[in-house]
Parts: C-alpha cells; sequence; structure tokens
C-alpha cells in the first residue's frame, strides 16, 4: 500500500503529547540558557566527545558546543514537521479505514515523545559539558544513560502498540 496516498485525517493532539511539547521547548531554553549564561567563563577548550563509558576522550574548541543546540534545533523542527504529516509515514499492510487513525496517531506521538526526548538529551549534553569544562569531573553520568534507556523502551512501547493495532 503506497503511504503517500494515504488520505491527511485532522487527529487533536493527546495531553500527553502537549506535555512532552513543553518540556522539549524547556529543554531547548535551558541548552541555550547554560551556554549564554557559561560562554564568557568557558575555557578555550571543552569535552568535544565522550567514549562508551562517559569519560572524555577528545577536548575541542568551545566553538564546538555550538554544534550542539545546532543540531538539536535542526532535528527538533524536521520531527515537528515530519510529526505534522503522519499520512506520509510508514504502515503495515494492514492499514485501512478502521485503523488508520490509530496508526497516525501513535505514529505522530512516536515521533513527539522521541523529538522531545532528544531535546533533553542534547540540552543535558550541553549541561555537562560546560559543567566539566568549568571543572566538574570528566564524565557524562549516568542521567545520559538514563535518558538513552527512556528512549528505548518508548520505542519498544510503540512498537509492541503497533503490532496490537488490528
Amino acid at each position: 500500500m503506497s503511504n503517500l496516498k494515504q488520505p491527511k485525517i485532522d487527529i487533536p493532539k493527546k495531553r500527553s503529547e502537549w506535555v512532552m511539547d513543553i518540556i522539549g521547548y524547556v529543554a531547548l531554553a535551558v541548552m541555550l540558557t547554560i551556554l549564554v549564561m557559561n560562554w564568557r567563563d568557558m575555557p578555550n577548550e571543552v569535552p568535544a566527545h565522550f567514549d562508551g563509558s562517559g569519560n572524555v576522550d577528545r577536548w575541542g574548541s568551545k566553538m564546538e558546543l555550538l554544534i550542539l543546540p545546532g543540531i538539536a534545533i535542526a532535528m527538533h523542527f524536521f520531527l515537528m514537521v515530519f510529526e505534522k504529516f503522519p499520512q506520509s509515514h510508514n504502515y503495515p499492510e494492514r492499514l485501512n479505514e478502521s485503523n488508520r487513525k490509530a496508526f497516525y496517531q501513535n505514529s505522530r506521538q512516536t515521533l513527539n515523545y522521541m523529538r522531545n526526548i532528544i531535546n533533553i538529551l542534547f540540552a543535558y549534553i550541553v549541561y555537562r559539558t560546560v559543567a566539566i569544562a568549568l571543572g566538574d569531573d570528566a564524565v557524562i553520568g549516568w542521567p545520559f544513560f538514563a535518558i538513552l534507556i527512556v528512549m528505548f523502551v518508548i520505542i519498544i512501547w510503540k512498537i509492541i502498540k503497533t503490532s496490537k493495532i488490528k
């Protein structure tokens, strides 16, 4: 079934999506505020990469810190636009008139949750990078891994939810 020809239907956002949007925008604002408030105090060399254990394994120019919010903002708006067109998402062959709303809503919700959790993840990375640059322990910390686990749990939950749509 060609998903490009799926009809558009209006499905209002659920409260959870609005809450996640607010959290996501707050995370973006916090990320930018952390950078602006600490920019002058940061040394010229800041953490630029972390290894799999969360330790800094490369240091770089503080200008590299601008890459993180740039990627976060670009991803946020790309995913936000994609979220608005659930009829263009990829669905299984069993998509039909009786289950279309459930598929669209689940797909849109998945993108919404991922978009906003990614904002939280990027904000946390910026926070830890700035903290390390200003003298804190040179590790990303357990919250980074906890946020990743939350992302994977949500993905698995939404895949299971998709598989249960009849």
